[in-house]
């Protein structure tokens, strides 16, 4: 039987966020599952709060990789935030 031992990568507020990681992450060749808190999901789509917290898991022997591509994720993000005027963090 062949099992994956996963590991939590990261915790994201937002699923639209935790998705598009999740895309980048796969477009690497690693697997990923996103948890998240059924009311914050189906029931009340919400943005904020603890409800839209998003757990990004991956396997436990790709956590290296993962950390990398996080991090490049994340600085993109910011740069993008960064050049855009029109950016809520950047009045």
């Amino acid at each position: 039987m062949n099992s994956i031992n996963w590991e939590l990568l990261t915790e994201i507020y937002g699923r639209l966020e935790a998705d598009m990681l999740k895309s980048f992450l796969e477009s690497e060749d690693i697997p990923v599952q996103l948890f998240q808190e059924g009311a914050g999901r189906e029931i009340y789509p919400v943005n904020i709060g603890s409800l839209a917290m998003v757990q990004v898991f991956v396997p436990k022997d790709r956590m290296d990789d993962a950390r990398i591509l996080l991090e490049a994720f994340e600085s993109g993000n910011k740069n993008d935030q960064d050049n855009n005027p029109d950016s809520v963090d950047n009045p």
